[in-house]
């Protein structure tokens, strides 16, 4: 058996996640349109959830042609907040609220519009603006939107109009409870506009350890582990995907469709690791998720990871790659939830020195998506848990890959250390996936040498202590809400 070693200390861990996010299930209110003959239009349009909504502002300019603009409002209530937002530069002092262009968006000629928007935060009650500016120049007029109830979940239509409703579950599996997923606030929601956690595992290299993924192994993930996700861990270099395109995406496909038909969501990974700069394989990025995103556009189950640990690079190239990735799904799949790797192999920064700090002040210009974060719990622990705490406060976080071992990938199972973690993702409803559903010779493998030359993956007479001690967590039931 090939023996693959992890990386080191510095090529790990922990990613975070930070998103902006289109909400593809909720009720959308009535457009305010606020104008001035000779200044500006302004259309805003908000999807609210309990306690925080996620807003899109269209600007019109009726005047001259500007190069560089400001956009300013004010909350109506003192308890509305702009989080994350995308497309400007977003401020807030007081209710005081202003947008700035960023650098592709800053000519507006006459008659030009262009789209921006935010993620925010509510108190007691979530009232759209009426009254914007343009450049200091008053954008009036226009209609005030229906107002969601601070005591719901999702915001009605107008009182003539039924509210519509979101039909109960026709099955018990996660995809059939949950269907779609997208990002709300920093959270993960289902269809029901309601925060979720998926527990999974994560396969191994598939180059090295495809036949641990047949009908039977993949059966017992889904019926004795009772997992909700499968991550499919495509290596790119290292004998992976570069080798063999076809192949490889073909492979990636087979186990979506394995994954659909057992119930779980699949969470596709292009797995890049060596080298670090995720600008190295851009090309070979857009034409696999290009295929894969066409191939799998129908599907409800599918999430996009669109690089696993970049490292030795600065977050404006990451964000760069995302930028230029993201748009290639969206033709394609324009619902799926797409998450980013952060620097430092995916440990928002930390293990370069950095935090998430970087990726709040300048985020990926591209709504519902999350941020990685990655980690062992043998090496990371407080300062890392720490971080991810702060960070799932103001970004949307997805813990791709972690072990219960050492950063290289083996060694004996840190007990204490996972649970601690597993303990702080179940309270932050921060989803994950374990590395690895495998049987590779390695602490962090799931299963024992050998087993998948065997045809039995059910119960623990096969499991290795790491694998024992996951399937114990993701075996405990599931909440999914439902109203």
């Amino acid at each position: 058996m090939t023996t693959i070693p992890r990386p080191s200390r510095r090529h790990l861990l922990l990613a975070g996640t930070v998103g902006a996010l289109t909400l593809a299930s909720t009720a959308v209110l009535p457009a305010v349109n606020a104008s001035a003959a000779s200044g500006c239009a302004v259309t805003y349009t908000t999807s609210s959830w309990q306690g925080g909504f996620s807003a899109n502002i269209t600007i019109k300019n009726l005047g001259d042609a500007v190069n560089g603009w400001t956009l300013g409002f004010g909350f109506p209530d003192a308890g509305q907040r702009v989080g994350q937002g995308w497309s400007a530069t977003w401020q807030q002092s007081g209710n005081a609220v202003t947008a700035r262009n960023v650098d592709w968006n800053g000519s507006l000629p006459s008659g030009g519009t262009t789209s921006i928007g935010f993620n925010g935060t509510w108190t007691t009650a979530n009232p759209a603006p009426t009254a914007f500016t343009l450049n200091g120049v008053a954008c009036t007029g226009g209609t005030t939107p229906t107002t969601p109830s601070p005591t719901s979940t999702t915001p009605g239509p107008p009182p003539t109009t039924p509210p519509p409703t979101t039909p109960p579950p026709t099955g018990t599996t996660p995809v059939a409870i949950n269907g779609q997923l997208h990002v709300c606030g920093t959270k993960l929601c289902n269809r029901y506009d309601r925060a979720i956690q998926l527990r999974g595992m994560s396969t191994h290299g598939l180059q090295w350890f495809g036949a641990c993924y047949n009908d039977a192994s993949l059966d017992a993930l889904a019926n004795d582990w009772q997992a909700d996700l499968l991550r499919i861990s495509m290596y790119v270099q290292e004998q992976g995907y570069e080798t063999n395109p076809t192949a490889f995406t073909n492979q990636v496909n087979a186990l979506v469709d394995k994954a659909e038909a057992r119930g779980m969501y699949a969470l596709v990974d292009f797995h890049t690791l060596t080298p670090g700069d995720p600008m190295y394989n851009l090309e070979r990025a857009k034409t696999f998720f290009a295929a894969v995103s066409a191939r799998n556009a129908s599907k409800t189950n599918v999430i996009y990871e669109i690089t696993n640990e970049p490292n030795g690079v600065g977050w404006s190239t990451i964000k760069n790659y995302a930028e230029q990735v993201i748009p290639v799904i969206r033709a394609n799949d324009p619902d799926a939830v797409v998450i980013v790797g952060t620097r430092g192999w995916s440990s928002l920064g930390v293990s370069e020195g950095g935090n998430s700090d970087e990726i709040v002040n300048n985020p990926v210009n591209a709504s519902n998506i999350m941020y990685t974060f990655h980690f062992y719990a043998a090496s990371h622990k407080d300062n890392y848990r720490a971080e991810l705490e702060r960070a799932a406060g103001r970004l949307p976080v997805f813990v791709t890959e972690f072990g219960t071992v050492s950063y290289t990938g083996d060694g004996a199972v840190d007990s204490a250390s996972s649970t601690a973690w597993l303990d702080l993702l179940d309270r932050l409803k921060i989803s994950y996936a374990n590395w690895t559903y495998s049987d590779a010779a390695e602490g962090s493998a799931a299963f024992r040498p050998g087993t998948c030359a065997g045809g039995t993956y059910a119960g623990t007479s096969v499991l290795t202590a790491s694998g024992t001690f996951m399937r114990n967590r993701i075996r405990t039931p599931d909440t999914f809400p439902t109203s």
